[in-house]
This record gives C-alpha cells, structure tokens and sequence, in this order.
C-alpha cells in the first residue's frame, strides 16, 4: 500500500553532484515515488552561497544554516555532498542525532573516521550508505557489502580516480610527457586546477580504505594505507612497459595475505599486462577488479566521477534508505568483525622493474647482481642500453660511457626491495636510481 505522507529529504551541498541530484528528484518523483513506496519531497538545501541561481530548486528551500536544517526533527534523509571533515562530520553526527538516516558521498571523512560514523548511526538506528564515496555511478560498495558478504575477497585491484587515468592513458596512446597530458586533462575540465589530491594519490587511498574495510571486514583508516603518486612517470616508464607487454596505471591494491591474518592496502603507479582487464580502461572511466575465493574474478566498470554519475549512486542509496525506512529497518552497517592486522607496505610482495643509470664498463652487472642477491631479491630479466638508445643483452657492458640497466625481479617484500635499492645507490658505478615500478596483475 503506497504511502501518502512524503518522505523528507534534506540536501547538504548543491554544486555539481548535489544540484544533479536535485534535479532527478524533481523530474523522476513519480518514477522515485514507484519504488520506494512513498513520496519523497526536498524539504531544504543547505548551501554557502543562497544568491546563486539554482534552476528548477525552489529558493524558498535554500539556507546557509545547514546545522538548524539536520536539527529539524521531521527529516527523514540527509543528503551530504558538501565533502570535507568539517562541517560534514558534525552535521553527519547531528542528522543521526535528530533522527535522520544519512546518504553521503564524502570519501574523505569516511575514509578517516568512518568506525566512528557507523557507531553513531547504530546507536541513533540509522542508516548511512555511501555509494557514491568510491568510484562514482559504479556499483561497488553494495555488491562488497552484500552480494559478496558470503564469500571471501582476497584482492581488490582498481583504477578508481578518473583524472590520473585519462592522464596516464594520454602519456600511452600519444607518447606524450607528464606535463602536457596534465594540461590536456585540465582544458577538458578532468582535472582541477589544484590537482594534488588525484595526482599524489590522496583521492585514491581514500577510496582504498573504504574498499579494505568492506572487502576485509576490517576496520582500515586512509593513515593504513600505503600512497606514492604519479608524478615522476615518464615516457621512458611507458617504454619500458611496452617492452615488457605491459602498461601503466594508477593502482588502488586492497589484499589479503596468503596466511589470511593481515591485509595490506596501497596505492601506487604500477605496470599492469596488456592482457590483464584494467590495462584496457581508457581516459577517466574507472574500473575495479576483484577477486574471491567463490565467486573468483569480478571487474566493475564504468563513470567514477562527474555529476550525473555521482548522483545516479547517490539517488539509488537513497532509494535503499527510504525503503528501510518505511519498513522499519536498517541496512548493513559496519561490519569489523574480523579485524584483521593492517600490514605496514614493507611486508607486501610483488615484482620490480627497476632502472639504474651506471657507468658502462666491465664489471657493473656483477655488482649490480651481487646486491640483489644479497638482500634475497631474485632477478627475472635484465636489459641493458647504452645511452644512444641502442639494447643489448649481453653478459657485460663492452664500452666506457654511460648507459642503462633495467632489471625485473622475481616476487620479493617491498622491505627487501627497499633494502637492495639503498645499497645500489651506495655503489661508485651506478650514477642513480632513474625508476622503481611495480608489476601488478600477473
């Protein structure tokens, strides 16, 4: 039976992502009402600018006082895009307080804070769900949360920020620098003015701590998580990729370990095989590969950022929110119950490619070996290049000049890796250390 007294909702923020979300709830009410079993009506929208124009919002619905909205008493939804700790955390906590259930998209806070979030909610019998924090209209927090909550998640392996990967995808197809992808993602509007927090990986390991956490059951805050960003790829890496059969993304890795008692979670440039599914997701789509002990390997794809994307993930919670509500319920909350350790980025295992700028005479590659082998790193493969561009692979350097000498090791610890790149650095005949990748998704 269909419910006449509306649902309301309350909006926290209405720039790109909220005033999209305004608007579908405007023009799908009736689509919206269907599904939920109920109207939902905007009841306010919190902003910090009321003299813009907001078309097809009713400015009557406009405050600044974003704390007296979540405070109202009759809100049955908080809507938080405003991102940001602060205000967000407080206002997130008041809604719960006051009886609001909370649909947020704020990857930051939640990444941060949200054991503390997730209490709240439970203690006040509220809901708060967060599709739209990680990887934008992709469906990706409820099939971890619950579709998968029978299985074991081993590994979580993504591209899950739009602008490093349009960036990155640029720098392969076109052979272009860093720079001049950089600006190209920035006149289309991919990438912000200020684009520290996607470049360096912040966005990213925040996205990796809320993927950890549910994948794991485990509680993993973005301090947990291991971040090195993209800046420092060059076309040289892209080279020496193509020559492996490989490409380079941006990586957000959440992964159990083999004796099942820790989980690591990272970010980092990595090499990927062109054979592997993530190598072919091209310009700012994102994509996230899973694997499970059941189900086996699952990849998502799609939009991870943008305002119609965003809101489309946003409106399903709502959806979801709205429906627990009229029955009287609440979703899944946190679930930490295995609280397994979070490993420090040294224990983690995977493959180099390393390139070293050396003196190019007699002797070098034996001592570059020597070390390896000495901090217990296996080497695979090893080329090395004169700096005229010409390859060789021969037992030992025959000129006097300069050149370049790649390896790619075998599985090794980051710890063992680290160790044996500080002693490489220490030897008269290597001139620097010019890239250390890792090789993911074999």
């Amino acid at each position: 039976m269909m419910r006449t007294r509306p649902l309301k909702v309350a909006l926290l923020g209405c720039g790109v992502v909220g005033s999209e979300v305004a608007r579908i709830m405007t023009t799908h009410a009736d689509d919206l009402t269907a599904r939920i079993g109920a109207p939902v009506e905007l009841a306010g929208v919190a902003v910090r600018r009321p003299s813009k124009v907001r078309e097809g919002i009713d400015p009557a619905l406009i405050t600044t006082d974003a704390t007296a909205l979540v405070k109202r008493g009759d809100i049955d939804v908080v809507i938080e895009v405003i991102g940001g700790i602060e205000p967000a955390r407080t206002l997130i906590t008041t809604a719960f307080e006051h009886g609001a259930s909370v649909v947020s998209a704020n990857k930051a806070l939640l990444a941060q804070d949200g054991a503390a979030l997730h209490a709240a909610a439970e203690e006040h019998g509220r809901d708060l769900y967060y599709e739209a924090a990680v990887a934008g209209a992709i469906p990706l927090i409820r099939p971890l949360r619950e579709s998968l909550a029978g299985d074991k998640v081993d590994r979580v392996l993504g591209i899950v920020n739009g602008t490093t990967n349009f960036i990155l995808d640029k720098m392969d197809s076109t052979g272009a620098g860093y720079q001049e992808a950089l600006d190209e993602a920035t006149a289309l509007g991919y990438a912000e003015a200020d684009p520290t927090a996607d470049v360096e990986g912040f966005d990213a390991a925040a996205k990796a701590a809320i993927l950890a956490g549910i994948a794991f059951h485990t509680r993993v805050r973005l301090d947990d998580v291991h971040r090195e960003g993209m800046t420092e790829v060059t076309a040289a890496d892209f080279a020496s990729a193509k020559e492996m059969g490989c490409t380079i993304k941006l990586l957000a890795i959440c992964e159990r370990a083999a004796d099942g008692g820790s989980v690591t979670a990272r970010v980092h440039p990595a090499m990927i095989p062109l054979s592997h599914p993530l190598a072919s997701v091209r310009g700012a789509y994102n994509a996230v590969f899973v694997e499970s002990e059941a189900a086996g390997r699952l990849m998502f794809y799609g939009p991870g950022a943008g305002g119609s994307p965003t809101a489309s993930a946003v409106l399903g919670d709502l959806v979801a929110v709205c429906r627990n509500r009229l029955n009287g319920a609440t979703g899944p909350g946190e679930s930490a119950y295995a609280a397994l350790t979070v490993s420090p980025m040294g224990d983690v295992v995977t493959r180099y490619h390393i390139s070293l700028d050396v003196a190019d005479k007699p002797g070098v590659l034996a001592q570059v070996a020597t070390v390896f082998a000495e901090h217990g790193v296996s080497i695979d493969t090893v080329r090395q290049q004169g700096k005229d561009g010409g390859a060789s692979r021969s037992s030992e350097f025959e000129s006097g000049g300069e050149a370049s000498l790649v390896v790619v090791t075998h599985r090794a610890s980051d710890a063992a890796l680290t160790g044996t790149v500080e002693a490489l650095r220490s030897l008269d005949t290597v001139r620097g250390v010019a890239s250390i990748m890792r090789v993911e998704g074999e």
